[in-house]
């Protein structure tokens, strides 16, 4: 009995460990959408004219419509770089001093309240404080991934995402791109800088044995703070 509730221990532990060790996501809604379905059996109109409907003019140029609706793909050429340092020092100082002298009477050495009273007294102090800090930081990432556009708002603008996994050597790793671009930002061949799109969330995530022998669990982090000897 006692090694079934050691072995149920273990289990739930394991279990913990296992959903602990996975970092949240930042990304919010869906990664990718389906175009709309045509309706079937619709008797295509023909006016004869240029211009048809649900069709740009960029189309009738280079052969490749611009991204407009929900379902519809692009790339994203991922660029991205920051740096930051911050730099701190603060020194003060300050010292006292304090000095009484007393009015050395001729009786001064007679009685002890003639001696207090006559007391030569000094006093002085000093104290101060030194102190400096510093950091810095710097990130960059490029890449490109494509991406789906999950929605059209009301301006006009799109808001796109996009997922890409890798499976190498019992590791995975997971790219997502999500954001609001304007149409206007497109370059040729329906790419847009990462730079050019609205509240931008770019996240890589990593499984396996790689991920998980650089990070720590739950538990490895309430052991390392209770024990010492851990």
């Amino acid at each position: 009995m006692k090694n079934t509730a050691i072995t149920l221990l273990a289990s739930a532990c394991a279990v913990l460990t296992g959903c602990a060790s996975s970092a949240p996501s930042i990304m919010n809604g869906p990664l990718a959408a389906m175009p709309a379905a045509q309706p079937a059996f619709v008797e295509r109109v023909n006016n004869g004219a240029i211009y048809q409907q649900n069709m740009t003019m960029a189309a009738l140029y280079n052969g490749r419509r611009k991204p407009r609706f929900v379902g519809d793909s692009l790339k994203v050429d991922i660029a991205e770089s920051s740096s930051g340092s911050n730099t701190v020092k603060t020194a003060t100082s300050r010292k006292n001093a304090l000095a009484s002298k007393g009015p050395g009477t001729a009786s001064s050495s007679k009685g002890l309240i003639n001696q207090i009273i006559n007391l030569n007294a000094t006093a002085s102090g000093s104290d101060s404080y030194d102190g400096s800090g510093a950091t810095s930081n710097a990130t960059s990432f490029t890449g490109q991934i494509a991406a789906t556009v999950i929605n059209v708002l009301p301006n006009g603008n799109l808001v796109i995402a996009g997922e890409r996994t890798m499976a190498m050597s019992n590791g995975v790793n997971t790219l997502r791109f999500s954001g609001i671009v304007d149409p206007k930002d497109f370059t040729q061949g329906n790419v847009v800088a990462s730079t050019d799109v609205v509240n931008a969330r770019l996240e890589v995530a990593g499984k396996g044995d790689v991920s998980e022998a650089g990070s720590r669990n739950w538990l490895q982090r309430v052991l390392t703070n209770s024990l010492s000897v851990w």
